[in-house]
């Protein structure tokens, strides 16, 4: 039988394949996509959208992308930056000067697109002196949100989807409570048992949310953001160099054990054996992971609707499936 260059050496689309199949320690429920110089290299979706309906998941579909969102948010902080119109080093007070505590006249927004702020509440003291630690959380971004509408004059959610339409990312937007949200149903995962998990009405406080992970998005969208972002297409050189940057770094459980840099909204791994630039998100029922292998021009996202009740497997197929491609021929 005859077999193709390509058969020969793809090693990694069977493994995958092997891989979502597996239900110990739990199921695979979600969508994959994996790109090389903008071509596809693979393509899945596996499970269910709706497992009441028994709706087979659609590759296109749109899945809550959670914290995936922070770089969104990064990137609308830094085109303001480009206009002049803020300033990385200033204190966040110079943009948002109704907080309260006195830390908001030394915190930068630089600390805060790197978490090393040390904020944890704007009503509560800093956990540390500013730049030098990191603590993520949901409250810087809320922050940065903020300071986009501060200084653009737009709301968020304007300022949001007027980028998706601009990149042309159809799929994606900010989630608004009480409108209609194409997106497909999250669940909660117990012992493979599935339950939905509903959205919290949550109101302003849904609002203030939406920069660190309100978005919703799906794989094509994603990747076309990847494509764009990491090839001078949203931002200046000098801009992107500042986001893909870091001086502080973090450990995080979908990347591995050791520390690894954290930029604007992305971790930033320049270690062997292949360098990324990425992030994951997790919530509302949903888990993700988005990776960018810059010397291969490799993009690999994975989204499920689905968000394990055992915390040690939020993302076991997420940190697999990037074992798998950073070991594969698509990186050598």
């Amino acid at each position: 039988m005859f077999i193709t260059a390509q058969a020969q050496t793809d090693d990694y689309s069977g493994r995958i394949d092997d891989l979502i199949k597996t239900t110990s320690p739990r199921s695979f429920n979600g969508v994959i996509l994996i790109t090389q110089n903008g071509k596809t290299k693979y393509s899945r979706a596996y499970g269910y959208a709706d497992f009441e309906k028994r709706t087979a998941l659609k590759p296109d579909d749109n899945f809550r992308i959670m914290s995936n969102s922070k770089q969104i948010t990064a990137v609308l902080i830094l085109r303001e930056v480009e206009k002049g119109r803020i300033d990385l080093q200033s204190p966040v007070r110079r943009y948002l000067p109704y907080l309260p505590q006195a830390w908001a006249d030394t915190v930068t927004v630089h600390q805060l697109l790197n978490f090393s702020a040390g904020i944890t509440d704007i009503d509560q003291p800093l956990s540390f002196p500013p730049g030098t630690d990191f603590l993520y959380g949901v409250t810087t971004y809320s922050m940065l949100g903020a300071i986009v509408e501060k200084v653009s004059g737009q709301k968020y959610i304007q300022a949001a989807n007027e980028l998706f339409h601009e990149l042309g990312m159809h799929n994606s937007f900010c989630y608004e409570e009480d409108k209609h949200n194409d997106v497909i149903r999250g669940y909660v995962n117990s012992s493979n048992g599935y339950t939905l998990k509903e959205h919290p009405v949550q109101g302003s406080g849904w609002i203030d949310f939406i920069p660190a992970g309100g978005i919703v998005s799906n794989a094509k969208d994603l990747n076309l953001w990847d494509e764009k972002l990491h090839k001078g297409k949203i931002l200046t050189p000098a801009s992107y160099q500042l986001m893909t940057s870091y001086n502080i770094s973090s450990r995080h459980v979908a990347f591995g054990d050791e520390k690894i840099g954290y930029g604007y909204g992305v971790y930033v791994n320049d270690k062997i054996p292949a360098s990324y630039i990425g992030h994951s998100g997790k919530g509302l029922g949903f888990a993700s992971i988005k990776v960018y292998f810059p010397e291969k021009d490799v993009d690999m996202i994975v989204l499920e609707n689905q968000f394990s009740e055992d915390s040690a497997l939020h993302y076991h197929f997420e940190i697999k499936i990037r074992e798998i491609v950073m070991n594969s021929s698509l990186l050598r």
